[in-house]
């Protein structure tokens, strides 16, 4: 069977999802929705046929499984967003058009890949200054400079920065990897890069982190310093310096916790978020550990948890959780994972994560497949990000790790996070068909001169 035949038998399981999902949903809240909502989950199938007939024409090679794992995350999310709100899911869907069509694009336009590689200096100007734009435009929410609103339109920069630092990062790494593995030197046991090799790394990831920490981006902050680390170990093998990545992290975790309020508070609730001194913020995951407890090993089913509070609660209110009645705050966006668990239980918040771990064993496949080092980097990179991310917010909502504010790749509601990790996965296939395609036939030699003479 050949890679996109598998592909579209693949995406078998998100049909049936999608048609249990959304049924299961509106018998259970018949009365609340209508029946014209039931083309959302159709609606959205076919995008994903058509995303798929265009790979199986521009990109025949490439890895079969990510696109309908990928796919299968989105349907959990557009089921649960439906659940939540029937309007939103109709905007998830339609958000998917954008995102489908930046994927076509970015396929057609980078058919050659590696042509990023002679813009690095300028990608990674361009992602500093995205995750500058929040800042620069004051609109802060919550303590954190995260999205941009020009006019009716908003979105969050650092969802496309991450790729841009990838892009940087994998590139520099690329062209540098021997003399930062090669020319080190070795004190006290560790192994030093040299600095004039390393310096320009340092420079760009210490300027993102910086904007970072004015803009109080946690998580992409974590996902950024985490890409770095994954991606110096791959390009060096060098364990110490993963070590020395470490050792930096734990000491600006203790300078920023100790200094810097909204870091501290973070790291009070993360510690004990039930104590009769928390800091304000500790009822959202109070009520998210609530809900997950609540929803056992099977799940209450969907649309059978209380996700509001009995009361004449207006349905589009603007206020704070508590205010609307809601007992998760943001439950489409920062805690869908705690709606997912309550939902459908135990089991299947596992199969989410698994899904996600499928994708990042795909990925790294793809990235040991890949024939040169830029690629492999690249590769290596975008899908370590995708981890990372699923990592922080799911870690957070279960408080393995404080909590921050970034979205679940494919299954949270909003445009920023579909767009870019459309573009992210359209990366991904362009390497994977590079890496996949069989090598051409040699030719057959012709007639030599001498066979060609006349007797």
């Amino acid at each position: 069977m050949s890679a996109r035949n598998r592909e579209l038998l693949a995406l078998v399981p998100v049909a049936v999802l999608l048609i249990a999902g959304f049924t299961a949903v509106f018998i259970t809240r018949s009365d609340e929705i209508g029946d014209l909502s039931l083309i959302y989950g159709g609606y959205f199938f076919a995008l994903c046929l058509v995303a798929h007939l265009f790979l199986r024409f521009r990109l025949p090679h490439a890895d079969p499984y990510l696109f309908p794992l990928c796919a299968l995350l989105a349907a959990i999310g557009l089921v649960v967003i439906y659940r939540i709100k029937d309007d939103l899911a109709f905007d998830q869907a339609s958000v998917f058009v954008l995102g489908l069509v930046l994927f076509c694009l970015t396929i057609v336009l980078l058919s050659d890949y590696n042509v990023l590689e002679r813009y690095r200096y300028l990608i990674a100007t361009a992602g500093i200054l995205l995750l500058l734009g929040p800042f620069i435009t004051r609109n802060q929410v919550n303590g954190a400079y995260l999205s941009v609103d020009i006019g009716p339109i908003s979105f969050q920069p650092a969802e496309l920065a991450k790729i841009c630092i990838v892009i940087f990062l994998a590139s520099y790494l690329a062209e540098k990897r021997e003399m930062l593995s090669v020319a080190a030197r070795r004190i006290a046991g560790l192994t030093i890069p040299p600095l004039k090799h390393f310096g320009p790394l340092l420079v760009v990831w210490g300027a993102a982190m910086l904007m970072l920490v004015f803009i109080r981006d946690l998580g992409s902050s974590l996902m950024f310093f985490g890409a770095f680390l994954a991606l110096l170990y791959v390009a060096t093998g060098r364990l110490s310096y993963v070590l020395i990545g470490l050792a930096m992290f734990a000491i600006g975790s203790l300078v920023l916790g100790n200094n810097i309020s909204h870091v501290h508070d973070r790291f009070e609730i993360w510690l004990d978020p039930f104590a009769g001194n928390a800091p304000e913020g500790a009822g959202q995951i109070q009520q998210s550990l609530f809900a997950q407890a609540d929803g056992g090993l099977f799940g209450q089913g969907l649309g059978e948890s209380l996700l509001k509070l009995p009361g004449p609660f207006a349905p589009d209110c603007q206020q704070p959780f508590p205010e609307c009645g809601s007992i998760l705050p943001t439950p489409h966006t920062d805690f869908i994972y705690a709606v997912i668990t309550m939902e459908l239980g135990l089991f299947g918040a596992c199969a989410v994560i698994l899904i996600y771990a499928l994708i990042a064993a795909r990925g790294f496949k793809t990235a040991v497949m890949a024939p040169d080092g830029f690629s492999k980097l690249l590769a290596a990179g975008l899908t370590a990000i995708f981890a990372l991310q699923a990592f922080v917010i799911i870690g957070g909502v279960t408080k393995v790790i404080p909590l921050t504010g970034v979205t679940l790749p494919f299954v949270s509601f909003g445009g920023s996070s579909i767009v870019a990790n459309m573009i992210l996965l359209a990366l991904l296939l362009l390497v994977s068909d590079r890496a996949r395609r069989p090598p051409p036939e040699p030719s057959q030699p012709g007639p030599t001169d001498l066979e060609r003479a006349p007797a």
